[in-house]
């Protein structure tokens, strides 16, 4: 399971819903696998699974782990990991494992990962991702925000968004037009509208006024 979904849209789990998760796995001899190829080192450093206080059996992760190259990675407890070879009996290869370049943009990513201001981050994207809803909000469109720490999504809906039907109730057509008006002026957002938004380390406070202000010149 993602622990936060990022597949329709941010949506955040139901206070409860994980640790909930966590209970029932345990009562009943099942394994907790956390998908956080999108949540992985960008809620925290140690994932959503740090954030939340959830403690899973095996994690997922993907490119991010890498620095964007081609790489996947999981891992989990030892009692689970120790069955993969060549500890244990289950094989598991690939062509591309262990691939040097992939491995070594690996560990430059999370040794600047692990030095980095998370918080920091966190409320910078708080500030910017609210900023970008009271401009829509201004020029009388219906926006939804939900955000986490590095990561949000604007829903162009005024209904709460807590799962994939109410995301369905966003807006396709306000959407496409906010796109493609940034787009124009040289703001590259994902191109759906059911993908989340992520500020990064890198992004500088110019790049976020920039973004801003091509907000502000979009019409609807």
């Amino acid at each position: 399971v993602e622990p936060v979904a990022g597949n329709m849209g941010l949506v955040l789990p139901k206070p409860g819903f994980l640790e909930g998760l966590r209970e029932l796995t345990r009562a009943y001899g099942a394994l907790l696998i956390f998908d956080e190829v999108i949540t992985g080192f960008r809620v925290a450093f140690g994932g959503a699974q740090q954030a939340f206080g959830i403690d899973p059996d095996l994690t997922c992760l993907g490119k991010i782990i890498g620095g964007g190259l081609p790489v996947g990675a999981y891992g989990g407890k030892r009692s689970i990991m120790s069955h993969i070879a060549p500890s244990g009996n289950v094989y598991q290869a690939g062509t591309l494992s262990g691939n040097p370049l992939a491995m070594a943009a690996g560990l430059a990513t999370l040794k600047a990962l692990a030095a980095s201001d998370y918080a920091a981050l966190a409320a910078r994207t708080e500030a910017f991702s609210r900023e970008l809803e009271n401009i829509l909000h201004s020029k009388g469109v219906p926006v939804t925000r939900n955000h986490i720490a590095s990561i949000f999504t604007l829903f162009f809906t005024d209904r709460p968004v807590t799962d994939f039907p109410s995301a369905q109730t966003a807006d396709s057509g306000l959407f496409v037009s906010y796109y493609q008006q940034m787009r124009a002026q040289g703001i590259y957002l994902a191109p759906s509208g059911y993908e989340c938004a992520f500020t990064s380390f890198a992004h500088s406070d110019e790049d976020l006024e920039r973004t801003l202000d091509a907000a502000k010149r979009v019409r609807f």
